[in-house]
C-alpha cells in the first residue's frame, strides 16, 4: 500500500539573491522532504524574490521540526516566510448585507469540499439571509449598522474574529465600508468583491449606467481590503462580453455570476496559500 506522508506548503518573500532556491532545496532533502509543487517569480521592479513549494516529510516531522529547521536558512536571506500543513482548514468569517449570490456559492463550495475552509460565522447588517446560514447549520450574527452604532458594531466583527481565530474575512457583497480603522487590522487576510465598472460608473445603479453608456464588456474584481476604498492590492479579475441587446437586468445577472465565480477563486487561492503580498500588487500562482 502506497504510504501517505504529510504535506506542507511553503510560501516566501525577500529581495532576490543567489542561492535561494538551492538553500531551500538542500534543507529540504537533508530533511528527507519530497518537493511535490514549486513555483517562483523574480519581480524586476523591486528587485524581490517569491517561493510557493509544496513538500512531504518522508520522515514524517512535525510542523514545529519543519520551521525551527527552516529559520537558520530564511534569516541569512531576510524572508518573510510560512510553512503550513497542507491540510489546515483556516476559519472564516463571511461578511454579507442583502445580495445572497456570493454567500450561496461559498458554502456551497464548503460543503462540496471544493473550499477547504471552516465558515465559523456569517455577519450581516440585515436579517434577510439568516436563512441560508441556518442551512447549513453556521452561526448569524445580525449586527444592524447606523453613524452612531458603527463603531461598536465593527468591535464586535473583530471580537468574533478574535475569539475564533478567524484567518480570512470575505466581504461577499457586504454593503458597508470599513472603517480604516478595521481595514488596518484585517490587512492582507480581508478579501472583497465588486463590479469592475469603478472608477467610471461610481454610485447607485451601476448596471444602469452601464447599459446607458453601451458598454460592452462587464466585469468583477476581487482585491485585498485596504482603508483605500476599492483600491487594494487586486487578487483575481473575470469579464464578460456583452452586447447592445442586453438589458440592465441581464447585465445585472451576468455581473451578479461573474462576483460569485471570481470571489470564490480568489478565497481558494488564498486558502491555498497561493497568493502573496508584492507591495500594492499581488502574486498569485495559480
Amino acid at each position: 500500500m502506497l504510504q501517505i506522508h504529510p504535506r506542507y506548503i511553503l510560501t516566501l518573500s525577500c529581495l532576490d539573491r543567489i542561492g535561494i532556491v538551492a538553500a531551500i532545496a538542500s534543507l529540504l532533502s537533508e530533511q528527507d522532504c519530497n518537493i511535490l509543487e514549486s513555483a517562483q517569480f523574480f519581480d524586476p521592479s523591486t528587485g524581490n524574490f517569491f517561493l510557493r513549494t509544496v513538500f512531504a516529510s518522508e520522515a514524517g516531522q512535525s510542523l514545529a521540526q519543519l520551521r525551527a529547521n527552516f529559520s537558520p536558512v530564511a534569516n541569512p536571506f531576510g524572508m518573510k516566510w510560512q510553512i503550513l500543513d497542507a491540510d489546515h482548514r483556516p476559519n472564516v468569517l463571511v461578511l454579507v448585507s442583502k445580495f445572497g449570490h456570493c454567500l450561496h456559492e461559498l458554502l456551497y463550495q464548503q460543503q462540496m469540499g471544493s473550499l477547504k475552509m471552516n465558515v465559523v460565522g456569517v455577519v450581516s447588517n440585515h436579517p434577510d439571509l439568516k436563512p441560508v446560514a441556518d442551512f447549513y447549520k453556521i452561526p448569524y450574527h445580525y449586527l444592524p449598522i447606523t453613524p452612531d452604532t458603527k463603531i461598536t458594531k465593527e468591535a464586535q466583527i473583530y471580537e468574533l474574529v478574535q475569539t475564533h481565530d478567524v484567518e480570512l474575512v470575505v466581504l461577499a457583497r457586504y454593503m458597508q465600508i470599513l472603517s480604516s480603522n478595521l481595514s488596518s487590522k484585517l490587512y492582507g487576510r480581508c478579501i472583497n468583491i465588486h463590479h469592475s465598472f469603478l472608477p467610471s460608473f461610481k454610485g447607485a445603479r451601476p448596471y444602469h449606467q452601464a447599459y446607458e453608456r453601451g458598454v460592452k464588456v462587464i466585469g468583477a474584481t476581487a482585491h485585498f481590503v485596504t482603508p483605500d476604498l476599492d483600491e487594494g492590492p487586486i487578487i483575481e479579475q473575470e469579464i464578460s462580453h456583452v452586447t447592445h441587446a442586453q438589458t440592465p437586468k441581464a447585465l445585472i445577472e451576468i455581473g451578479r455570476h461573474l462576483e460569485s465565480l471570481v470571489l470564490s477563486k480568489a478565497v481558494k487561492y488564498y486558502l491555498e496559500r497561493r497568493v502573496l503580498l508584492n507591495g500594492h500588487k499581488t502574486v498569485v500562482f495559480h
